[in-house]
């Protein structure tokens, strides 16, 4: 049986990213007025949320998602390459895919598919090269 090497540092700080790539990816410099109106939302709906308990839920989420990829990549033949090989397939070949899939079927606009299955492959990258290079 092959050892496995998780760093738990390495793996919080893609959590952190998660929060930050969000920021960034979803910014009225990017593409926060697209996925605003491919969602049908107006300002009104971000007046009253519960932004602590999102951040928080989405902070363990993304927690999850990065102890699960490090499992995946916690090979001692894992380096930078091949962590962004796996977190570019992972993000588009499974986790964007189905949620197209998903997003086809709840006849959301195409906008809507890109932007957030852009920001799905984006974030599995990013955290496959940290965990590729961070071991």
């Amino acid at each position: 049986m092959e050892t496995m090497y998780i760093n738990h540092f390495a793996v919080f700080t893609c959590a952190v990213v998660n929060l930050v790539w969000g920021a960034i990816w979803y910014s009225p410099a990017l593409f926060f007025k697209a996925w605003k109106k491919a969602n049908g939302l107006t300002d009104a709906h971000f007046q009253n949320m519960g932004r602590g308990k999102m951040y928080a839920l989405s902070f363990l989420l993304a927690l999850l998602m990065s102890y699960n990829m490090a499992f995946f990549l916690g090979g001692a033949d894992t380096d930078v390459i091949w962590g962004i090989t796996a977190g570019f397939l992972t993000g588009f070949g499974w986790c964007a895919a189905i949620f197209a899939v998903i997003a086809v079927f709840e006849l959301r606009p195409l906008s809507y598919i890109l932007i957030n299955g852009g920001y799905i492959v984006g974030y599995f990258t990013i955290i496959g090269c940290i965990l590729g290079i961070w071991r």
